[in-house]
């Protein structure tokens, strides 16, 4: 690792080409990116002479966007590096729960070897931080998030994560509020939940303990919410009451909240307004089969929304790539964002709100201080990396280089 070096011939987004008034394309520069101790200190022309004798890593003209942040996986559930498995019929959800229950405790794959292979792939795709859910249960106790965590340290110095006791068997269903509290003093951060209504069959008891572990040990949620229409809305209303009353502004999720795409956009504009009011995010994995939250509405009314990956390859799902660049492209097209505005701003939901362009055609990154965390992607620009799902050529951590090759 390397505390001083010089990237160059990195290609940044400049501003955007018009033609009367109408965008027709984004401007490009070529640069030399100066990172010294994980953080960009300097950019100059391609054009001006480098004049020390620091290390130099190529980046040939591609184009770098910020990293990426996968905010909803599963790293305990994947079959990745398993034969193949199609997904078998289920009658009920708590069918597929006992099936996933038993996968777990016969599988000959260890789960650290899947999650392994999953993280790799996030990697290569662009990933420096990973969000995910570990499922807590009594029969499992803490092991798969032990097995989860040895994953992880595995990739220490190449990304960073969060980890999720998700109490995937029901809170309460389960009994499983003391194990959550445990995983929470050993290494996980946010309070999970799932359909506190249809799971655990007491929607207020549920939300209730879960807002007290997460205030009780200063830790985050982030619930699962599938519930639909005024059932999943009203989770929402009660969700966000509990959240101002415990100070937790800021730090909870909710995932999925199929809801917010069911009802009318009046009702879908004052539940945005009442999110934003309670600090809640809101969290897609964009689904083909079903409407999800309309996420320029909730963002253009102050909700912070991001996207995940969610399956890739488990009980529930034979789907998923685990390429979040290429979940991010479904979502504009799903979308209809065709423009190339509208393409490059949707980059903003797998990188914590950043662009390298701002709405307005301004560059906005990378600026001096920054992290050094990139990708080089074999694209023009973002609105083509977005559209075309363009390759990956290197992630940079912190400017160090932990997926592909420069040289």
């Amino acid at each position: 690792m390397q505390s001083a070096l010089w990237l160059t011939n990195v290609r940044l987004e400049s501003g955007l080409h018009t033609d009367n008034g109408v965008v027709t394309g984004t401007e490009t520069e070529l640069c030399h990116l100066l990172i010294r101790d994980g953080k960009i200190a300097d950019k100059i022309p391609a054009n001006q002479a480098i004049t020390d004798d620091l290390p130099r890593l190529d980046a040939k003209s591609n184009l770098a966007l910020p990293s990426f942040i996968e905010k909803h996986c599963h790293l305990d559930k994947t079959l990745l590096g398993s034969k193949w498995r199609p997904v078998t019929p289920a009658k009920h959800i708590f069918d597929r729960l006992d099936e996933e229950k038993r996968l777990h405790a016969e599988h000959a794959v260890s789960i650290a070897e899947r999650a392994s292979l999953y993280l790799e792939t996030a990697l290569r795709s662009g990933v420096t931080h990973v969000r995910t859910h570990v499922d807590i249960y009594p029969e499992a106790g803490l092991k798969q998030m032990e097995e989860v965590q040895k994953a992880l340290q595995a990739f220490d110095g190449k990304l960073t994560y969060e980890i999720v006791a998700f109490p995937q068997q029901g809170l309460l269903r389960s009994q499983s509020a003391g194990l959550v509290r445990e995983a929470l003093r050993s290494g996980a951060s946010l309070v999970g939940g799932v359909d506190p209504a249809t799971v655990d069959g007491d929607l207020e008891k549920s939300l209730r303990t879960m807002v007290e572990l997460a205030a009780s040990e200063g830790a985050g949620i982030d619930l699962h919410l599938h519930d639909p229409d005024h059932l999943g809305l009203f989770t929402l209303k009660r969700l966000a009451s509990l959240t101002r009353d415990a100070g937790l502004a800021g730090k909870v999720a909710v995932s999925h909240a199929f809801c917010l795409g069911d009802i009318p956009v009046g009702q879908a504009e004052a539940a945005a307004d009442m999110l934003a009011e309670a600090g809640i995010g809101i969290i897609t994995s964009v689904p083909m089969n079903r409407k999800f939250p309309p996420v320029r509405l909730l963002q253009g009314r102050g909700v912070s929304v991001s996207v995940g990956c969610d399956n890739v390859f488990d009980v529930w799902s034979p789907f998923g790539t685990g390429d979040i660049l290429e979940r991010t492209g479904r979502l504009a097209e799903i979308s209809g964002w065709v423009n190339e505005q509208a393409l490059a701003q949707g980059l903003q939901y797998i990188t914590g709100g950043v662009t390298p362009l701002d709405a307005e055609g301004r560059q906005a990154w990378p600026r001096i201080g920054d992290e050094a965390s990139l990708a080089l992607v074999d694209a023009s620009c973002s609105a083509e990396a977005v559209a075309r799902k363009s390759p990956r050529v290197a992630t940079l951590f912190r400017g160090n280089v932990v997926a592909g090759a420069l040289v």
